[in-house]
């Protein structure tokens, strides 16, 4: 029985935490086989973004070619797209390849509070990107950035906003609430059939790196699998929970250190 594949296209973090290698440990953990397209490469551990090296939009495009004319994806997600040209590139190359399960991380603040994304790539992850996919997963700040409003503190605010960014195009938006304040960490799926409410225990550690990317490389896994979408939803939380929960036993770095993703099997 062939391997079921999923497609990262992200930023590199060097640290290790985030973006195309969290991504991967996330497909792995996940039992899905994960192939990759970075679109940039950064400077960074767990303090922070030193620097951010852009992949030029031809080798961007060059890498998905590769990818998607050899390997039958089963889903892709789709992180850190720092500009504008990149995510013109991205959206060409997927409807290139006719690819449809996208999973769409909105990434634009690092967990250090550094930017991930120009203020002008904003439109065009609206305009170009968002319309096309299957999920978008933004945390309380990505949404309120990419509706140019407060940041959500209620669950009726959430769903407010959920509303809005549906209207944008994609088939479902799952609103994170991680950075939010409650004894609970909520997230809300709202799709046209409705809304499905997902709840997890807040957990006290600051090693939270990468767990946004994580979440949603772990949706793309359970939808490669072959889940509807609220079941990999709840299958991919239950498995970031526990890589929080266990976060802790790593002791990486100084800063706000990763998940750990295998914490099942280490």
């Amino acid at each position: 029985m062939a391997a079921k594949i999923a497609l990262t296209i992200a930023g590199s973090d060097s640290g290790g935490g985030a973006g195309i290698q969290a991504d991967l440990k996330a497909f792995s953990a996940n039992g899905i086989y994960g192939a990759s397209v970075i679109t940039a490469l950064t400077a960074q551990n767990t303090r922070g973004v030193d620097a951010i090296h852009d992949v030029p939009p031809a080798f961007i495009a060059a890498q998905m070619d590769s990818v998607l004319s050899d390997l039958d994806v089963d889903a892709v997600k789709i992180g850190m797209l720092s500009q504008v040209a990149v995510i013109e590139t991205v959206a060409a190359g997927l409807m290139r390849h006719n690819v449809s399960t996208i999973v769409l991380d909105p990434v634009m603040v690092a967990t250090s509070g550094d930017k991930l994304l120009a203020e002008s790539a904003i439109a065009a992850l609206k305009a170009i990107l968002i319309p096309r996919a299957f999920v978008i997963t933004p945390n309380l700040h990505e949404a309120a950035a990419l509706l140019d409003a407060p940041v959500a503190d209620s669950e009726a605010a959430m769903t407010r906003q959920a509303e809005a960014l549906l209207a944008l195009g994609p088939r479902a938006v799952l609103v994170k609430g991680g950075h939010g304040t409650s004894a609970e960490a909520v997230d809300l799926l709202l799709t046209a059939e409705g809304l499905t409410r997902f709840v997890s225990p807040r957990i006290a550690t600051r090693n939270t790196h990468g767990t946004g990317c994580t979440l949603s490389s772990a949706i793309a896994a359970h939808l490669a699998l072959g889940k509807p979408l609220v079941e990999a939803v709840r299958a991919a939380k239950t498995y970031v929970t526990a890589a929080i929960a266990a976060a802790d036993r790593l002791a990486v770095g100084h800063g706000h250190g990763p998940t750990h993703h295998f914490h099942a099997w280490w």
